[in-house]
């Protein structure tokens, strides 16, 4: 049999967790002695449980020749030595846009200069620490802003909806490459963990000084140099000039100081969609049982994800950044506000499940005016948030039956946001269009998986930076500002990805524009 072949395998959980039944699998299909199957490569997994029956399907690339066997599963990344280069470009932020930016242009031979507000991650977990004690919030180093960006603490998930952005496995590969475990290469909702992502974001950062690229940690950035509609360089809050040839925005999507100052300066921002609401926890064990139908094969499975969506009143509301076997986090950026979010870590044990529940906003549903609007509208819901939590971090919380029946929860069930929760009715002081929508669509939710609705859950306040509320505008082609020559918006912060995977992704083909438009 010559060259690569490609199955597809329609196993029951318990085969699917032994690699000699995927290899019988794989010889009965191909009709060859189980010997000559020297091993299986996975190059996708995923669980059907639409039926009561659930099928775990596999996407699987037989090994047949030691020459196979030898060959890596994908091209490593070759860097260049960049201590002599001619070429400079500041990034401005270290979460994966631009991390992935960085080492793209690595490969190019061209020298980055990584600026990052936030502290590196190992002083970033102290002060997460003292957050999560509920004792101070960090403004500069927290749960969004500092080495990794915002998903390194907060997130984990690998998954994207988009399909149509380009090479989604190059950014799994070179995660793996750095240290993710081999599963994010072919799961279907990837996940690394977030106890798991510092130690790679390290890494990283290692290669970056390695090759001789630059990393600055609480280095908040001002001002952009601006000459005849080119950038030049920049300037930092210490009043610190750094001259360079191309800058990368990749300033993620919190970064609400940053977009005021863009707009004192006139550099052209947009308005775009986004979406607010809450989180809601539910025992895992029942989120279990409403996906998997009570599978007795339940611990050969993973803990079960949903994905939920409806229309109410002309707008989608839709379940974000769902994690299974995950905690509730305290994802505030500026004091007096109140903001939560949600993460895994790899093994995915913890007892609750948790997901943003979320309403669509359009820049005409914003009540507040300019192009600046919708940051002044997440502000303005968080610090309700904040005004009906109690203090620092502490989350307003209420029963999801009694939210939704419009009724004073008088205690709250057990929940895994360490900081605390405070009774609240979120039914009362959420703007109408978010609260009437988010009843309605948890009814519709229920009808889906009775059961969904209950008092056994709860919901806290609020769930509001699902992706950035403005948008740098960009070619498409170029990827450079529609009007500032040599500047480059990339990733959340610029409002052309959401989530980890499709940020990196963005950051790569950023890095390789500007390695183009440096080239000439």
């Amino acid at each position: 049999m010559k060259g690569n072949v490609v199955l597809t395998l329609v196993l029951s959980p318990i085969e699917a967790s032994s690699s000699d039944a995927i290899k019988e699998a794989v010889a009965r299909q191909l009709r060859l002695p189980l010997h000559s199957i020297l091993a299986v490569r996975i190059l996708k997994r995923s669980v059907d449980a639409r039926q009561k029956q659930i099928k775990v399907l596999l996407t699987v690339e037989p090994v047949l020749t030691e020459e196979q066997l030898s060959l890596p599963p994908y091209p490593e990344p070759v860097f260049q030595d960049v201590r002599n280069s001619g070429k400079r470009v500041v990034i401005v932020g270290a979460g994966p846009a631009g991390l992935f930016a960085a080492l793209t242009l690595l490969e190019h031979g061209i020298l980055p200069i990584l600026l990052e507000r936030g502290k590196d991650v190992s002083s970033r977990k102290r002060d997460i620490a003292q957050i999560n004690r509920n004792i101070c919030l960090p403004e500069e180093s927290n749960y969004c802003f500092g080495e990794g960006g915002a998903g390194t603490f907060s997130d984990g998930k690998l998954f994207s909806r988009s399909k149509k952005r380009g090479d989604m496995q190059r950014v799994l590969d070179l995660f793996h490459y750095f240290g993710a475990d081999e599963q994010i290469r072919y799961e279907t909702h990837a996940h690394i963990g977030s106890e798991k992502l510092p130690a790679i974001i390290q890494h990283i950062r290692q290669t970056i000084i390695e090759y001789g690229g630059q990393i600055m940690f609480s280095t908040t950035v001002k001002h952009l140099l601006i000459d005849n509609a080119k950038v030049a360089g920049v300037e930092t809050t210490d009043g610190t000039k750094i001259k360079c040839d191309a800058v990368v925005l990749a300033i993620g999507h919190s970064a609400h100081d940053t977009y005021r100052s863009l707009s004192e300066q006139k550099v052209l921002l947009e308005n775009k969609g986004f979406a607010m609401g809450v989180r809601v926890e539910h025992p895992q064990p029942l989120i279990d049982t409403l996906l998997y139908h009570g599978s007795p094969n339940r611990e050969y499975l993973p803990a079960a994800n949903y994905s939920l969506v409806t229309q109410v009143g002309g707008r989608g509301v839709y379940s974000f950044c769902m994690c299974p076997g995950g905690h509730i986090v305290p994802a505030a950026t500026t004091e007096g506000t109140c903001v939560v979010n949600g993460m895994s870590t790899s093994k995915r044990n913890s007892p609750y499940a948790n997901s943003g529940i979320v309403v669509e906003i359009r820049p005409e549903d914003i009540p507040f005016r300019g192009v600046l609007g919708g940051l002044d509208y997440q502000h303005y819901l968080e610090s309700l948030a904040y005004q009906n939590g109690g203090s620092v971090v502490v989350a307003p919380a209420q029963r999801l039956g009694d939210f939704v029946a419009g009724k004073a929860s008088g205690t709250l069930p057990k929940c895994s946001y360490i900081p605390g929760c405070n009774p609240s009715r979120l039914d009362q002081w959420l703007p109408d269009a978010i609260g009437n929508r988010l009843r309605q669509a948890f009814k519709d939710f229920d009808r889906k998986y009775h059961g969904f609705l209950t008092n056994d859950a709860m919901i806290l306040g609020v769930e509001s930076r699902t992706s950035s509320a403005i948008r740098i505008p960009r070619d498409g082609l170029t990827r450079q500002h529609t009007e500032v020559e040599m500047l480059y918006p990339c990733g959340e912060g610029a409002g052309y990805a959401g989530g980890i995977t499709s940020s990196a992704l963005d950051g790569i083909i950023t890095g390789k524009a500007v390695a183009q438009k440096l080239s000439k």
